[in-house]
């Protein structure tokens, strides 16, 4: 599915390095979340419920994907 999203406000982590590879977020509405590639703002997205974001930041913290389904 393409998904339009040109009000969406995307941010960087501070974590990130300057000329870095990075991703962005945007927090969309119904709490869903979209995840990009900072260097193709108009190239696809990744769109998150938030289960779903809830799940893929929890297994990100834990150091990978290993993490089991719930």
């Amino acid at each position: 599915m393409n998904v339009h999203l040109p009000n969406a406000q995307w941010f960087k982590s501070s974590y990130s390095q300057a000329g870095g590879e990075c991703v962005e977020v945007a927090f969309l509405d119904g709490g869903k979340v979209g995840v990009r590639d900072s260097k193709d703002a108009d190239g696809p997205a990744l769109v998150f419920t938030p289960g779903e974001w809830d799940v893929f930041t929890r297994c990100l913290g834990s150091g990978g994907f290993d993490c089991p389904r719930s």
